[in-house]
């Protein structure tokens, strides 16, 4: 089943979240809204207190049975709509609907122009209110290059009026029906432009619908798929009025096997049109369900040692809707920060529902450990180099150069040197290590095990307690980039070293 003429200019002041996350409540509008005939189009009032729809196959109607006519009803208290009557003085024995009213309710969009000999014009017309509850004469709404042929055309005009989506088979259509857009400004209307095949398709895109901060489309369409005749989707914009992300299916709790249109929100509440449970349509309500806010917290550890690079930086997410992506000022873009040195650090996560949350967190480092220098004109100062193989990290003080490099130092002090300051300088090549996560951390490693074997070593020396002082000097990455020849020992191995320099 497709509906004649369609759907919605909508100007009310509404607010809600771009993204769906669910529905509840499902059921027809409550009130007298609904009737044997056929029931769609629901447009309201700024404070939504008074419902605009359509009837159809009702032999009431101006034009007969056939006709399509404008109804009312007025919300009597708990959404319950009742005191249906026909706004008889823009009702015709054509067809008639209204698709939309201002924010201020002081101007009423009605379908079509109310002109032509033997049929009203197709197009959109505006009508300004008299007096308390009269309409004034329709106005025509000039679009250029606007032709529409065939029964099967809608409007929508965004909430700050400038913004108007026709839905009809138009100039390069896609399908039977396609969207297209056109601008407002201080000339008028612009010729309206196809929005797109991301929306439209070979089938029929009709019943278009914005959100108020004009960034959700909303549609109905038997060209993406779906439960039934016709399916309601959403899709987000992007920075152009053709740039739309893939569209998504409202759900079963809104679209059934039959078919689902003209939908519209007042507040949080959702109106639609379905045939689902009968031949003919019903206006149908449901309320949205939110996401959960997302709330986005995180904690730090320091550096270990002055410019070290083994800080880290750990998120808490609560609520939002996954997947989440994460972005680090830094450039990263995983969900927690290791190897990180002294800095601040802010991390942006969006959620798959288009909440952000922003967090952002200090590491520290130790102060540097300062020396008093020492000159010593009758001792050389030492040095020592070891290169490492693959991801090895440790030495023995007992055992070659370095065992020379000891006994050097402490032969040193016994001949009468009063205090001796051991440099360590420790690198990793940009091989990357399959055992300790990052060559950030291996260079560290390969530091910190020097260190902690000469403090070792010469604390064991009664005679040198307080004598030898081990400071890490750098722990760096270094050589060149790495393109996959590990084979190649000789080309990094210069970049695996631990040294140590005495002064």
């Amino acid at each position: 089943m497709k509906y004649f003429l369609v759907l919605l200019v909508s100007i009310v002041s509404l607010s809600v979240n771009a993204q769906i996350w669910d529905f509840d409540g499902v059921n027809k509008i409550n009130g007298a809204v609904n009737s044997e005939a056929e029931e769609s189009m629901p447009v309201f009032s700024p404070d939504s207190s008074i419902l605009f729809f359509i009837r159809l196959f009702d032999e009431k109607n101006k034009g007969g049975k056939y006709d399509q006519d404008i109804w009312m009803s007025t919300r009597q208290g708990d959404g319950f709509y009742d005191q249906c009557k026909q706004l008889s003085s823009l009702n015709s024995k054509y067809n008639n609907a209204v698709v939309g009213i201002s924010k201020d309710g002081n101007s009423l969009y009605l379908l079509n122009t109310y002109e032509g000999k033997k049929d009203l014009e197709k197009g959109i017309a505006v009508s300004k209110k008299k007096g308390s509850s009269g309409w004034g004469t329709p106005e025509e709404i000039v679009v250029p290059t606007l032709d529409i042929e065939g029964d099967f055309y809608g409007f929508h005009i965004s909430q700050d009026e400038k913004v108007m989506l026709i839905s009809y088979n138009g100039p390069n259509t896609f399908g039977e029906e396609d969207i297209y857009y056109s601008l407002k400004s201080e000339s008028g209307w612009s010729a309206p432009l196809n929005i797109g095949n991301v929306i439209n398709t070979s089938g029929f895109e009709m019943s278009p619908f914005l959100s108020p901060n004009m960034d959700t489309l909303f549609f109905a369409s038997n060209g993406h798929g779906g439960l039934g005749d016709a399916d309601i989707f959403y899709s987000v914009r992007g920075n152009s009025w053709t740039d739309w992300s893939a569209p998504v299916n409202l759900g079963p709790k809104i679209n059934s096997p039959k078919f689902d249109a003209c939908f519209s929100y007042s507040g949080n509440t959702v109106y639609w049109a379905s045939n689902r449970d009968a031949e003919l349509s019903d206006v149908w309500t449901a309320y949205f369900i939110y996401p959960p806010p997302l709330v986005v917290s995180c904690s730090s550890m320091n550096a270990s040692f002055y410019q070290g690079t083994d800080g880290r930086v750990d998120v808490t997410v609560e609520g939002g809707a996954q997947p989440l992506k994460f972005t680090w000022s830094n450039g990263m873009t995983s969900e927690d920060l290791v190897g990180v040195g002294k800095g601040s650090y802010t991390v942006i996560v969006n959620d798959s529902y288009r909440q952000e949350a922003i967090a952002t967190c200090e590491v520290d480092e130790p102060a540097p450990v300062e020396f008093n220098p020492v000159t010593v004109s009758t001792y050389k100062n030492l040095e020592f180099m070891h290169y490492f193989d693959y991801n090895k990290n440790k030495l023995s003080v007992g055992r070659g150069d370095l065992k020379k490099f000891v006994k050097e130092v402490e032969q040193q002090l016994k001949e009468g040197r009063e205090r001796i300051t051991i440099n360590i300088y420790s690198s990793a090549s940009q091989v990357p290590t399959k055992t300790y996560e990052t060559n950030e951390k291996l260079t560290q490693i390969r530091a910190e095990n020097m260190k902690y074997d000469l403090q070792t070593y010469f604390e064991g020396k009664k005679d040198m307690i307080g004598k030898v002082n081990i400071v890490i000097v750098s722990a760096i990455v270094d050589g060149p980039a790495y393109e996959k020849d590990a084979e190649d020992r000789g080309k990094y191995k210069p970049y695996q070293f631990v040294g140590l320099k005495t002064e």
